[in-house]
């Protein structure tokens, strides 16, 4: 059976830098509800599912209304795994099911800025496209172009053609926000790649972006988070 629209969120349980970093209480609730809440209310989505091993995690994303279909594999819960090969799992163990999707959305737990608003207008996009992928991204707070290393202990400039430059004359460089990747699924069952060559972006304002890799990160999100919702 051929459906439309697949999101995936993908929560391990073994997190070791934030201990349960992906149920833990951010700024009210499980940090986890933020992305199913925002895939549910984005209306777009036949399914919204949790890839996870944790009893915990799976009982907590049903609990806020995502589907937990089948347990992910010891193979790819451990820290090695990477975003591809959940996916590919996923998608495997629904083929084996009989039900195939068109598109799929690979969203993070840890992503409590991710709007259902965000989630349609990149769907939208990828759709009326016909692109491979739509990812969110934002720009660097400071050109990298001007960025130092270190020598013998000593500052140096990585590219001394830039020291003289303007921040407003260097090309405007971005990253990826770390938030969801929104594909379409052949092509990524093609390539196994969730940057594929006809990817297009949604540019993402910086106070809607905080990576969270430890506890500071974590501080910083909620700071942004809450003074975004304050407005």
């Amino acid at each position: 059976m051929k459906k439309k629209c697949l999101a995936i969120i993908t929560a391990r349980g073994g997190s070791k830098r934030i201990t349960r970093k992906n149920i833990k209480e951010f700024c009210g609730k499980p940090i986890i509800q933020y992305s199913i809440e925002a895939a549910i209310e984005s209306s777009i989505f036949d399914e919204v599912m949790v890839s996870t091993e944790d009893l915990e995690i799976k009982k907590i994303a049903e609990e806020c209304g995502a589907m937990v279909p089948f347990t992910r594999s010891q193979e790819t819960s451990g820290d090695m795994a990477m975003t591809h090969e959940v996916l590919l799992e996923v998608l495997d163990e629904y083929k084996k099911l009989g039900i195939t999707f068109e598109y799929v959305c690979c969203i993070y737990p840890t992503a409590p800025f991710i709007t259902a608003a965000r989630l349609r207008e990149s769907y939208e996009k990828l759709v009326l496209s016909k692109a491979d992928a739509v990812i969110p991204i934002v720009a660097y707070s400071f050109p990298p172009q001007r960025c130092f290393v270190l020598k013998d202990d000593k500052l140096e400039f990585k590219w001394p053609e830039n020291r003289l430059l303007r921040s407003q004359d260097l090309e405007k460089w971005y990253h990826d926000c770390g938030q969801f990747y929104f594909m379409n699924t052949e092509r990524f069952l093609d390539t196994h790649n969730l940057i594929m060559e006809n990817t297009l972006p949604i540019i993402i304002d910086e106070m809607e972006v905080q990576d969270i890799d430890n506890y500071v990160d974590w501080e910083l999100a909620e700071l942004k988070y809450r003074m975004r919702i304050s407005k």
